[in-house]
């Protein structure tokens, strides 16, 4: 062969295979219209075969992975239909990655491995996916429905801080380096939805258990090598002694877990748990050194000592009711060290458990980490933006807007457990009037049916005998009237045996023939919302039987869905499966979301221009688009719970639902203070814990109170003479004060994806001391709220972020922020701030939010720097702030200048007043403002639509 033929040939062969590795290259990957096809080359068992990347918009980028070979044609339930034009992006390939770029951000794609990464334009990491943990599947059927767990890690820096997840009840704050379950049950409502303090969130499209940290379930005490009293090793020591104070049994426990119905059959046969006392103790040895994670599932009274430290001091809950704690311990391999669970049980059989997960690495245990049980591809949402509001309202580009609630509903509810007739409920609205005590909402809970027939949605005509006239009463009272509406179904209701007959009940607790704790106990179940037909007709049935006599508002209790309390998950699965479109299993945690579709369409099909408005006792994302608030379920009336309150209540708003309320006063009462008499302890403690709840409350996005006895109406609480009383309304009537600038907020909600509920974080993210500050928030721009949840607490410490000056609200001393200020606190008054550089829009006392709406209102300008705010106004009760009826009022003040620009009205609806009276109030150093408002007289301008100036004198 000449040297020519063979140069030639050699050529030849090396285009060749230059083609071969170009085409074998080019078919790892496939641009799409949305996006991106990948087929990593490095592809194993268990892994990634193809990911999708679909560009969203420039800050919203959705990864969907599978283990299989195509993706499935799959139907969010979360996600609307995204209506923004294609986004342009371009795709290169650089060094084995391949790079997607939009207009503000860059995602790197592994072409061997499938890791993704998410950077800015300046190439500075913003999310990256960790190598070796990288989206595993493990196959999964359930009921016959196949599927895959699955599990991503993400890599975190070590200043990194996460928020949100939903409502949880341990009074647990920035979710770095902590664990929480993402499943639905009273007092826990789980939103897969996690924000960073690095200006990204992440939406995790899964319906089932989740956990987010470490993947691995609790497990029982017996991994540890246990000792008992007697030195003895493989359990600890566990003493049942009666309230007579004589010891019933005394034997040996390796694990302590009796948290629901099946597990509490391991207790001592006749055990009788009233009064009575269980403690275990002995010693735990650790098989490795590090720190544990432990849980404490608790109902009564529990106390848990490690180590001769007390690591969970004295905790509550009721006992058909138990609430999660959780805590750490550092332990040493090898070391014996004593642990005492102490517990008093609050009733008849109750529940308790301590469970712990053992060490891990703090890199791995920093992570951001996502574990589902169940769904067909991993799926998730990465969502950018400069602040934490711009994240939020990525979510709420996907996953839908929150609405305008009716104008009432940001007033005061009054409820109770329960109103028993009509009397009481159209009694109890009467005599707030009566006492010129603001108030909107009367609730009307659960019972107005006959016993046996839960389900029917028919009132009781020998307690309810009139409900159109009860109906007719509350609204002449300019009240409004929410109804609680299970998607419980009693057997032998007309509503169950029309359900039941197209299959749209759940079957599994009418085959065990499960009774409830009504009376005899009667057996039902639950519907299917999964069901279109389902939800149709459950909303037909509510419309038929209460929405006729002008009903305003939805109470869905249960709806996460509770078929039987203190279930153990798997059973709570096996109640409620299959649904519509699969196994339980795979849609475990998203009932409430499909419950609230369904009574949300259902009004508006009937009446489609009357506000729709739920509340609910679970929920999921997207739960904002039906017009549904949440609130924290049947919690304790402890110091404790309310405290746990303020972080489950900024986590919820991180959470992208902006509506969250709670019982103010709490729901489960302990006995103590069922039985307190006048001038007792007990007593002084159920006031000043109620004032102190109110105080909170009346800064929350939804005022309400609500409970079981002792009754929670403030002339209940305390005479008018207590200063309880006095405060209590002294708060409900600053609520209502400040109503112009609540309900611009809520304007602000809808048009521009606002939250109300605003952790310190949101608002001064650069200064990272407020990163772990859980127990202050800003309501609005402006005011910083300071519960004080602690009995007999006269001050308390109050960080001002730095960057501003902060006026206290209640003398208008100013403090430069950046400092940590011990604040009075006196029993009448919480501790607010409000912003320099803050407008507060302020209208006279009203008794009902409809009231003298057209009345002068005050501006009350906080100088010491530039300050904006927008007054919003519509007709308060339709949807036709939809349709761009609604106006706007920008306010504007100059500290350069000394001017204030009350701008020119944009938009009008009907009713719209065409003058207004502003009057103007400069606060300063020097012009010291308080809360009273109308000992100022300030600056009176008639202001007729047109932008008009006032200066500083």
């Amino acid at each position: 062969m000449s040297k020519e033929r063979y140069i030639v040939k050699q050529a030849a062969f090396l285009l060749i295979m230059s083609c071969l590795f170009i085409s074998c290259h080019q078919s790892d990957y496939k641009q799409t219209q949305e996006g991106v096809l990948i087929w990593p080359e490095n592809s194993k068992e268990g892994d990634t075969k193809l990911i999708q990347l679909q560009v969203v918009s420039d800050e919203i980028i959705r990864v969907v992975a599978t283990p299989e070979a195509e993706l499935r044609d799959r139907k969010s339930l979360i996600i609307v239909d995204q209506k923004e034009p294609k986004v342009k992006y371009n795709l290169e390939v650089k060094e084995n990655n391949l790079e997607l770029t939009t207009s503000k951000l860059k995602v790197r794609t592994s072409l061997q491995t499938g890791e993704v990464g998410f950077y800015d334009l300046e190439g500075k990491p913003l999310l990256q996916e960790h190598k070796e943990t990288n989206k595993k599947f493990t196959p999964i059927s359930v009921d016959g429905f196949k599927g895959y767990s699955f599990k991503q890690v993400f890599d975190s820096p070590d200043d990194e801080a996460f928020y949100g997840l939903g409502q949880h009840q341990s009074d647990e704050w920035n979710y770095k380096g902590k664990n929480e379950e993402l499943y639905q049950y009273n007092t826990k409502v789980s939103i897969p939805f996690v924000v960073s303090n690095k200006n990204y969130g992440l939406l995790w499209d899964n319906y089932s258990l989740t956990r987010f940290g470490n993947p691995n379930d609790y497990g029982q005490l017996s991994q540890f090598k246990l000792y008992n009293k007697e030195g003895k090793e493989g359990a600890l020591t566990a003493t049942y002694t009666t309230g007579k104070g004589e010891e019933f049994t005394k034997r040996d426990e390796a694990d302590i877990d009796y948290e629901n119905l099946e597990t509490v059959k391991k207790f001592p046969a006749d055990f009788p748990f009233n009064n009575s006392k269980i403690v275990w103790e002995g010693e735990i040895e650790a098989k490795e050194s590090g720190i544990y994670h432990f849980k404490l599932y608790y109902a009564g009274y529990t106390s848990v000592s490690i180590g001769g430290k007390e690591v969970v001091g004295e905790r509550w809950r009721t006992a058909w009711n138990p609430n999660t704690y959780k805590f750490t311990v550092e332990l040493k391999k090898g070391e014996r060290v004593p642990v005492k669970l102490d517990w008093k049980p609050d009733g008849g059989i109750s529940y308790v458990s301590l469970k712990a997960l053992s060490p891990r690495p703090a890199e791995e245990q920093g992570k951001l980490a996502l574990w589902s049980e169940m769904g067909q591809e991993l799926d998730y949402y990465f969502i950018h933006g400069d602040n934490m509001d711009k994240v939020i309202s990525g979510y709420r580009q996907l996953t839908g807007k929150a609405t305008i609630l009716p104008r009432w509903a940001y007033g005061f509810w009054q409820s109770r457990e329960r109103y028993k007739t009509q009397d009481e409920v159209v009694g109890a609205l009467a005599e707030f009037r009566k006492r010129k005590i603001p108030i909107d909402n009367i609730v009307i809970d659960w019972s107005y049916w006959e016993e046996d027939q839960w389900g029917s949605h028919k009132f009781d005509a020998s307690r309810f005998p009139d409900p159109q006239k009860m109906m007719d009463d509350i609204h002449a009272m300019n009240g409004h009237a929410m109804i609680s509406v299970w998607p419980k179904f009693y057997i032998n209701t007309d509503n169950y045996k029309e359900l039941d007959a197209k299959g749209y009940m759940y079957q599994q607790a009418v085959k065990d023939s499960v009774r409830d704790w009504i009376g005899k106990g009667h057996i039902g179940s639950f519907y299917d919302p999964y069901s279109q037909g389902a939800r149709q007709m459950f909303w037909d049935q509510m419309n038929k039987n209460i929405y006729k006599f002008g009903m305003d508002a939805w109470w869905m209790d249960a709806s996460e869905p509770d078929i039987v309390s203190n279930s153990s998950i798997e059973y709570r699965k096996k109640l409620s499966t299959p649904t519509a479109i699969g196994s339980s299993t795979e849609f475990f945690n998203t009932y409430a979301l499909m419950n609230a579709k369904g009574i949300y369409e259902g009004q508006r099909s009937v009446d489609p221009n009357k506000r729709v408005f739920l509340l609910t006792r679970s929920g999921f994302a997207g739960l904002q688009r039906y017009s549904t608030a949440t609130w924290s379920g049947d919690i304790g009336t402890r110091w404790e719970d309310m405290k746990a309150q303020i972080t489950a209540g900024m986590n919820f708003a991180i959470s992208g639902v902006p509506y969250w309320t709670m019982d103010i006063g709490g729901f489960c009462v302990e006995k103590r203070y069922e039985t307190a008499k006048e001038g007792s302890e007990d007593l002084k403690e159920w006031r000043e814990l109620n004032t102190r709840w109110y105080q909170f409350g009346a800064f929350v996005p939804l005022f309400r109170a609500h409970g079981q006895y002792p009754y929670r109406e403030v002339y209940n609480i305390a005479p008018e003479s207590h200063k309880a009383y006095q405060s209590i309304l002294y708060y409900n009537k600053l609520r209502y004060r400040l109503m112009p600038y609540i309900y611009s907020l809520a304007g602000h909600v809808y048009f521009d994806d606002y939250t109300i509920m605003r952790a310190l974080v949101m608002d001064f993210t650069k200064d990272t001391k407020v990163n772990d500050i859980d127990d202050q928030y800003m309501f609005g721009p402006s005011i910083m709220v300071c519960p004080v949840y602690n009995y007999k607490l006269r001050e308390r410490e109050v960080y001002l972020p730095k960057g501003n000056s902060w006026y206290n609200a209640y003398n208008g001393k100013v403090f430069e922020g950046g400092q940590t200020i011990n604040a009075d606190a006196p029993y009448e008054k919480m501790p607010l701030f409000v912003k320099a550089g803050s407008i507060l829009p302020v209208g006279p006392e009203i008794e009902y939010t409809s009231q003298k709406l057209n009345a002068p209102i005050k501006l009350v300008v906080y100088t010491g720097t530039d300050a904006q705010f927008e007054l919003y106004e519509d007709e308060g009760l339709n949807f036709n702030y939809e349709k761009g009826k609604y106006s706007t009022i920008s306010v504007k003040w100059s500290e350069t200048d000394k001017k204030l620009t009350i701008g020119e009205r944009k938009g009008e609806f009907e009713g719209m007043p065409k003058e207004r009276i502003f009057t103007i109030v400069f606060a300063s150093e020097t012009n010291k403002v308080d809360f009273s408002f109308d000992s100022y007289k300030g600056q009176e301008v008639k202001y007729k639509g047109n932008a008009i100036q006032i200066e500083l004198k």
